[in-house]
């Protein structure tokens, strides 16, 4: 059975992903005759096509093209201009999460748990050096915890599981779902906030620097303090125009290097680079991170910063990165160790089906369910 399908929707299902018409007719060579509306492809075609450039089927049989808007805040911008048409792995991430969150809330109030009592508890009108203070001592992540650390790699894997700890589902991956065939891209965006009183939930951008994943969750949690959803793409080298994402960036910095301490333990005649490496040690955090602090003082001019901040970014993407990991850590990291305990509780009691257990989860072998089970030990 042939279908008809205007050509325009297949050059904006190309668009959509990236792709040129003459790219996607490498793996598909009708489709050039399709584009030309000489020939009509069969619904199993069409369907492979949907498949290839990441696309709804249903909106392949649309009149013109649909408007895609993403489904949250979208606090990004480029020379503060909005950033345009969302990828297809962004919508696709956000909507996944979306049903990892809705299945959590349903699971929270079953069980009768309390509302996360962090979520919209302060305002813009906070001091961000106090906000951030509440949150240090409310995931117990202060200076002297982090100094007790041998790395701020691992400063950065505590953080995240003090705030799932503290009630928030933190998410963590490069990849859409457990595809990794389809790398998120981190110039599209570091992270986004997902505020809900029963199940708030921060998904960071894995493809980004482990040095800018920290920063990244700061300012998310500072989103969810403030109970304001929105996705993100700041780091410790923008300066957001934006009331939210300007107070949000405040209290990240604040949180990560306080700016009392940071006074304290600056050497003002040190190297720069002997500067950097020193702070970043005494408050495992990335250099990034100390170079901003130091701009944010006033220890640096902004040229300064703008020349410091590349070469440590060069020599940070340079260092050969580590092969892979443990498949079932790397697992609870990209679906919060929170939120696989509870599915897979939920799931052995009989409250939710294996099917949508593995669907949320990311895959589909029992093997593998019975595993990360053990391995977060609930099995």
């Amino acid at each position: 059975m042939r279908v008809e399908i205007n050509p325009e929707l297949l050059r904006w299902a190309c668009a959509r992903a990236g792709l040129s018409t003459q790219i996607v007719a490498r793996r598909i060579p009708q489709l050039l005759a399709w584009e030309q509306g000489s020939a009509n492809p069969t619904l199993k075609q069409i369907e492979r096509f949907a498949n290839i450039v990441h696309a709804p089927v249903g909106f392949l049989f649309l009149s013109t093209p649909p408007v895609e808007d993403i489904p949250i805040p979208d606090f990004r911008t480029t020379g503060n201009i909005h950033i345009g048409q969302p990828s297809p792995d962004l919508l696709e991430t956000i909507y996944v999460c979306q049903q990892r969150q809705e299945w959590y809330r349903d699971f929270s109030r079953s069980i009768r748990e309390f509302p996360c009592p962090h979520v919209g508890s302060v305002s813009l009108n906070n001091n961000a050096k106090v906000v951030a203070e509440k949150i240090r001592k409310t995931l117990k992540f202060d200076v002297e915890f982090r100094r007790q650390l041998p790395t701020w790699e691992e400063a950065l894997r505590q953080f995240i599981a003090q705030a799932d700890d503290a009630g928030i589902l933190v998410m963590v991956s490069g990849v859409v779902g457990s595809n990794t065939r389809r790398k998120l891209d981190h110039e599209e965006f570091r992270g986004f906030a997902l505020s809900d009183e029963m199940a708030p939930l921060i998904f960071i951008n894995g493809t980004d620097t482990k040095s800018a994943q920290m920063f990244t969750l700061a300012h998310e949690l500072a989103h969810i303090w403030l109970g304001k959803t929105g996705l993100s793409d700041v780091g410790p080298s923008t300066f957001p125009s934006n009331a939210v994402e300007k107070w949000c960036n405040l209290v990240a910095a604040e949180m990560l290097v306080p700016f009392e301490s940071l006074q304290k333990n600056y050497y003002p005649n040190a190297e720069v680079s002997d500067q950097i490496d020193r702070l970043a040690r005494y408050y495992k955090v990335s250099t990034l991170v100390i170079l901003r602090r130091m701009l944010d003082l006033g220890f640096l001019s902004m040229d300064d910063f703008n020349s410091a901040y590349k070469d440590e970014l060069d020599r940070l993407l340079a260092i050969i990165k580590g092969k892979g990991g443990n498949f079932y850590l790397t697992q609870a990291a990209r679906i919060s160790r929170r939120f696989a305990r509870a599915l897979i509780i939920s799931t052995l009691e009989g409250q939710t089906l294996h099917r949508d257990a593995f669907q949320l989860l990311g895959f589909s072998k029992f093997e593998t369910f019975r595993e990360l089970g053990n391995r977060l030990g609930v099995i």
